[in-house]
């Protein structure tokens, strides 16, 4: 009972006033109330809710339109403050820099910036630590990093062919030539000493016992060890190779006798050894931790890698220019060089998920910890789910 008035529904309160629901004593009250009663109480609720006034129920359809908008990252009016990309003193990093040079993500991000990483030792760190938003990387370290928690998605597989045996023997044409021979080989148990090793392996070679491998932290170092003569063979990633041979007048073939010699084209020997096409899918880019919630965004920057492959492709020259501008060990030269002999081609990680796969397969059979213990599952390859 209150103001001398019984109320059979139970009273609500908000902030302090009472309110009455009478929704219940226009048909008997809520106890006792028979089936067809209860479905009218909540017919009357419906019509009542909808006597809303025309401008609270637009605000209400403009609230909940914008929700759906940003939970879906399809409204996302402000710019990043900055988006870091990384990437190797290698091939794949050539698009990289121009997109952070020309622009072309100018719209997405206040400040779009190129960091060279060193070694793998390095890019772990910076996928870890979260330094960058976009890596480039090799596929064996995106599949291990991504097994041990780290947040990142393969975008793509656009480094099929860069690896090559660079020698001072104008006779040395295959592995098996290399026996008893001193290697230099760049990133210790990483892709180039991987790809190498499986091969050997393969082959009937104990790289342990039949060769001399002498490890160096880059490409470039073993390029240096080549040209200064403290080696006579190195497995070099390209620019290295095409650096290695600018430097000692090997590049194009000189007049006279050349140096150095492009060996053994491992891709080939893939090919060969595999009865596969003669392409490794060696290295990619990844997005990194909460850009991987902008599939917009992601497709965005996959849409851009691939524009500017394509252009330094066709302005190689131009492109060498630009990679040397960021990277101090490269020439301009040697990098436009490179580009004429490497394999590469953007392809989404989804749709290079066999190629990964069956290489991902032998790596597992040889060391398990070189993918991190399993295959990468779905939501390892960028657009899976769409494709």
């Amino acid at each position: 009972m209150e103001n001398g008035h019984r109320y059979s529904g139970r009273r609500r309160r908000s902030r302090g006033v009472v309110f009455a629901d009478r929704s219940t004593q226009r048909f008997g009250g809520a106890s006792g109330a028979s089936g067809a009663e209860k479905g009218a109480v909540a017919a009357w609720s419906e019509r009542r809710a909808l006597m809303l006034p025309a401008w609270t129920r637009a605000v209400l359809h403009v609230c909940v339109v914008c929700a759906f908008l940003l939970v879906t990252g399809v409204v996302h009016a402000q710019k990043l403050p900055r988006l870091t990309l990384s990437g190797p003193s290698a091939s794949v990093s050539n698009a990289l820099i121009h997109m952070a040079d020309s622009g072309a993500l100018a719209d997405v991000a206040e400040v779009v910036e190129f960091v060279p990483w060193r070694d793998p030792d390095q890019l772990r760190v910076m996928a870890l630590d979260g330094r960058a938003d976009v890596l480039a990387m090799p596929t064996n370290v995106a599949a291990n990093l991504y097994n041990r928690g780290a947040k990142l998605q393969l975008i793509n597989v656009s480094t099929w062919g860069v690896l090559w045996l660079v020698s001072r023997d104008p006779t040395l044409k295959s592995l098996a030539d290399l026996r008893g021979k001193e290697l230099a080989m760049p990133f210790r148990g990483d892709m180039p000493d991987i790809v190498l090793q499986l091969l050997a392996e393969q082959q009937g070679i104990d790289v342990r016992k039949d060769l001399n491998l002498r490890y160096v932290a880059s490409p470039v170092d073993a390029m240096q060890l080549l040209v200064m003569r403290r080696v006579d063979h190195a497995l070099l990633a390209e620019p290295a190779a095409s650096m290695a041979l600018r430097k000692t007048g090997s590049f194009p073939l000189s007049v006279l006798a050349p140096e150095l010699h492009r060996s053994v084209n491992l891709q080939q020997e893939w090919g060969r050894v595999f009865a596969r096409e003669a392409r490794i899918p060696q290295a990619g880019i990844a997005v990194m931790g909460a850009l991987r919630a902008r599939p917009e965004l992601v497709a965005r920057i996959e849409a851009e890698y691939v524009r500017s492959l394509a252009w330094c492709k066709a302005n190689a020259e131009a492109c060498g220019k630009a990679v040397a501008a960021r990277i101090d060990m490269l020439s301009a030269e040697a990098v436009a060089d490179s580009i004429a002999v490497s394999q590469l081609d953007a392809v989404p990680a989804a749709a290079a998920r066999a190629e990964l796969e069956f290489m991902y397969g032998h790596l597992l059979a040889k060391n398990p910890a070189l993918v991190g213990g399993k295959l990468p599952d779905d939501g390892f390859y960028a657009g899976a789910g769409m494709r």
